[in-house]
């Protein structure tokens, strides 16, 4: 699969976490990434900026046609990971320097799932909160960075001090 075989929108929307993503890298500057939900801006993002950095990048997707592009920046710092059910998903004992959250599946939940295992979880889509739950899960992080110069926002999660 290639990046022409898929059809983008020109729309902003596709992008708006790009930002935050990029301040987050430079921020944490080591430690593990994990991307939950990839694709054609995040995944590729991720793997170029970690490789630099020389940190390792687990990215997890549950679409096929996202799964396969993805599978061309698989690396020695890069794995790539097909996840058949998200309710049966495990990271095992690892822990995180940050994780983004952007998969087609309970983003809330993910996020509670990771709290005790990710430093920061950025989450993209938060400007209706209620749509994914959020609104339900905020209370579980003391501190939150909201991005909102474009729809949709990215929230930045954690339980140590956020300073973008």
């Amino acid at each position: 699969m290639h990046s022409s075989d898929f059809v983008i929108s020109p729309s902003k929307a596709y992008t708006t976490h790009i930002s935050v993503l990029v301040k987050m890298l430079e921020f944490t500057k080591k430690g593990t990434v994990l991307e939950i939900g990839g694709g054609p801006f995040s995944t590729p993002l991720l793997h170029w900026l970690c490789r630099e950095q020389k940190r390792r990048v687990y990215t997890y997707d549950n679409i096929p046609k996202y799964y396969e592009y993805e599978l061309m920046f698989r690396s020695k710092y890069h794995n790539i990971r097909f996840v058949e059910d998200w309710d049966k998903f495990k990271t095992g004992d690892r822990h995180f320097s940050m994780a983004f959250i952007d998969h087609l599946g309970d983003r809330a939940k993910m996020a509670v799932l990771l709290k005790d295992k990710v430093d920061y979880i950025i989450l993209h889509d938060t400007e209706e909160d209620r749509i994914y739950g959020y609104d339900k899960i905020w209370h579980n992080w003391k501190y939150r960075y909201d991005w909102k110069l474009a729809i949709p926002w990215t929230t930045v999660l954690s339980n140590k001090k956020i300073n973008l």
